[in-house]
C-alpha cells in the first residue's frame, strides 16, 4: 500500500475485535448490552441510486444497459475522484486496509482489497466478505479495490457527480469508489452490481438477489423477493440448513453464496419471529443507526426516529444452522415472493417455466400505505429480477439465463403471496405467517404433488386445492371475496398492469405471454373447468 498511500499509517487485516477496540477509542462507536458495535452512518442511512455510476467507456458502452440505476460518468471523471480521494485518505492520520474474496465457490473466487478511512467500515467488510479459514492459503493479490472514504466530498462540477456523495465503477479498472456516505449497505451493493456484471457476461453464471437454503437431503431452496415480502423470514427454517440470506450464483454445478456474512433489516426485530438474528446481535456484529432504550444500553428495535432501514451485520457463522462454505446443488423448489396488496393472487401456487420466467422479470410486490411518502392506497410495483437497482445488465440477460436454469434442473416454481386476502388492503386482511410457513413446508415436503389443481382464469398460475395446515376456503382468492364482480375487476386491472410492465421487454421476447388469450374468462370452478393434477 505504500505506492498508493506513501504517508498514512496503514492498519492491514486486523481481527474484529481489534476493530471494534479502535472505533471505541476513536468515539466512532459504543456497545450494545449484548456486546455489539453500534454505530451511526451519519447523513445517509440508505442507498442512493441517483448517485451510482457506472464508467462509460469501450468495455461498457454497448454491454451495460444505461437507464436510471445505471448512471454513465466519463473515464476522465473517475480518474479525478480516484486521484482526489487517494489524496485525501493519504493525509488521514490512519486507514484500515483488508484483503478478502467473493463466491464461496473456489471456482468462482474473485479477491478484492478494501481500504476504509473508518475501522468500523472495515469491520463490515470482515463481516460480509470471505476470508480465508485456518490452513487456507491466503487471499492472493486482488482483482478488485475499493476505495471508501466517507469523509470526502465530491465537488460536483470538476468530479462529475450529482451531489457531494457517490459511488463509481470502473469495470475496465476494476475499482470502485464510494465517498461522502458512510451507509455500509453502498459497500455491499456495488459489489454485488460488479458480480451482476462479470458472472452472466464472462462465466454464465446466474447472479441472483435471493435467500437459499438446504434440506437434510441436501435439497436446495431458493427465495426470491422485494423487501417486505419475507424473503428472510420464510427463509429460515429449523429443519433447513442457511446458505444465505440475500445474494448468490447459479452455476452448472449448483448455487454458492457471494459473500460470508448477513445484512439484516432489524426494525421492529423480536426474539420470537426472527430468533436467528436477534441471537446474532453479539460481539462481532454491527449494528447502524439504532437508539437505545432510555437509561440502557438495550437496542430499541420499534424506533425509527434515525430511519426506518435500521440493520445489522455478522458473519454468517453467527447462524446455528448455517452451512459453510455455502455452496449447495441446483435448487429443486424456487419461491417467488410477492406481497400483493390488492388481494388478487393465490397464496399459493406453482408456476410453469415459461410463468416463471416472466413473473421473475417482473418481480412485483405492491406497496402499501405508510411505506412510503405519498402512498395513500396499493400501489403496484416491478423491480426487474427482484433486484433492479443492482443489475448492469439488461434484466432479458437474467431472465434468460433464469429460464435456461430451470429447464436444465426441473426446478419446481411456485409463488407465495405473503400480502392480503379477502379483500384488497383496508378492506381484506394480512395473511398470517403461520400460513406462509405451512405452504413453503408443504412445497419443500412434496406435500403439494398429488393434489388437484385449479387453473386461474386470468394469471393462468395452478393453485392447489388442498394444502396442510392451511383452511380450504381461502386458497381460491376469488372465493375470499363477498362480491365476484369486484374481484374479477381488480384481478384484470393487476394483470392490465403487468402487461403494461411487460412492454419493455417485447422486443426481447417476441410475441410471449402467459395470460390467457383472453381476460374475460369465467371464473367457474363449480363447473369443474381448467381442473388438473401435477
Amino acid at each position: 500500500m505504500t505506492e498508493l498511500l506513501p504517508h498514512v499509517k496503514v492498519h492491514y487485516q486486523l481481527s474484529a475485535a481489534e476493530l471494534i477496540e479502535q472505533t471505541l477509542l476513536r468515539n466512532e462507536g459504543v456497545l450494545n448490552d449484548t456486546g455489539a458495535l453500534v454505530i451511526s452512518t451519519g447523513k445517509f442511512t440508505g442507498r442512493s441510486p441517483l448517485d451510482k455510476f457506472i464508467v462509460r467507456d469501450a468495455q461498457t458502452e454497448t454491454t451495460v444497459d444505461w437507464n436510471k440505476f445505471n448512471n454513465a460518468i466519463e473515464e476522465s471523471s473517475f480518474y479525478k475522484l480516484r486521484e482526489d480521494m487517494l489524496a485525501y485518505l493519504d493525509k488521514r492520520e490512519e486507514v484500515w486496509v483488508r484483503n478478502a474474496y467473493l463466491c464461496a465457490d473456489p471456482s468462482f473466487h474473485l479477491s478484492i482489497r478494501m481500504i476504509n478511512e473508518n475501522p468500523w467500515a472495515n469491520h463490515f467488510g470482515a463481516n460480509m466478505f470471505l476470508t480465508p479459514e485456518p490452513g487456507e492459503q491466503e487471499c492472493p493479490e486482488p482483482e478488485w479495490m475499493i476505495i471508501h472514504a466517507p469523509g470526502f466530498q465530491a465537488e460536483p462540477v470538476s468530479h462529475g457527480t450529482r451531489q457531494e456523495n457517490f459511488t463509481v465503477i470502473s469495470f475496465m479498472h476494476k475499482t470502485i469508489l464510494i465517498g461522502g456516505t458512510g451507509y455500509t449497505g453502498e459497500i455491499k451493493k456495488a459489489v454485488f452490481t460488479v458480480l451482476n456484471y462479470i458472472l452472466p457476461l464472462q462465466r454464465g453464471v446466474l447472479s441472483m438477489h435471493c435467500s437459499a437454503n438446504e434440506g437434510a437431503a441436501g435439497d436446495t431452496a431458493l427465495f426470491f423477493g422485494l423487501s417486505g415480502t419475507g424473503k428472510t423470514t420464510l427463509s429460515s427454517d429449523p429443519g433447513r440448513r442457511l446458505i444465505g440470506d440475500d445474494e448468490h450464483g447459479w452455476g452448472n454445478e449448483g448455487i454458492f453464496n457471494f459473500e460470508g456474512g448477513c445484512y439484516a433489516k432489524i426494525a421492529n426485530l423480536s426474539a420470537q419471529h426472527e430468533p436467528d438474528i436477534f441471537r446474532a446481535i453479539r460481539f462481532g456484529a454491527l449494528v447502524e443507526n439504532t437508539e437505545f432504550k432510555s437509561g440502557t444500553g438495550q437496542i430499541d428495535f420499534g424506533s425509527t426516529s434515525i430511519t426506518e432501514n435500521t440493520r445489522v451485520s455478522y458473519p454468517l457463522s453467527f447462524i446455528d444452522r448455517a452451512k459453510i462454505p455455502s455452496i449447495s446443488a441446483s435448487p429443486e423448489n424456487i419461491f417467488l415472493l410477492t406481497c400483493d396488496a390488492y388481494g388478487v393472487l393465490p397464496l399459493v401456487s406453482r408456476l410453469t417455466h415459461a410463468q416463471a420466467m416472466f413473473y421473475f422479470i417482473s418481480g412485483y410486490t405492491a406497496k402499501i400505505a405508510g411505506t412510503e411518502q405519498g402512498v395513500k392506497e396499493p400501489r403496484a410495483t416491478f423491480s426487474s429480477c427482484f433486484g433492479a437497482p443492482f443489475l448492469p445488465l439488461s434484466p432479458a440477460v437474467y431472465a434468460s439465463l433464469f429460464l435456461e436454469k430451470l429447464q436444465a434442473s426441473g426446478a419446481r416454481v411456485w409463488m407465495i403471496n405473503t400480502g392480503w386476502t379477502c379483500g384488497p388492503y383496508g378492506v381484506g386482511k394480512r395473511i398470517g405467517i403461520a400460513y406462509s410457513r405451512a405452504m413453503v413446508a408443504a412445497a419443500l415436503e412434496g406435500k403439494l404433488e398429488d393434489v388437484e389443481y385449479l387453473v386461474h382464469p386470468v394469471f393462468g398460475m395452478l393453485i392447489p386445492q388442498y394444502c396442510p395446515m392451511v383452511p380450504r376456503e381461502i386458497l381460491n382468492p376469488w372465493e375470499t371475496w363477498k362480491n365476484q364482480a369486484a374481484y374479477q375487476r381488480a384481478a384484470k386491472e393487476l394483470a392490465r398492469k403487468f402487461s403494461e410492465n411487460f412492454k419493455q421487454f417485447e422486443n426481447d421476447f417476441n410475441g410471449f405471454s402467459v395470460f390467457p388469450p383472453s381476460l374475460d374468462l369465467a371464473m367457474d370452478h363449480k363447473a369443474g373447468h381448467n381442473k388438473s393434477k401435477i
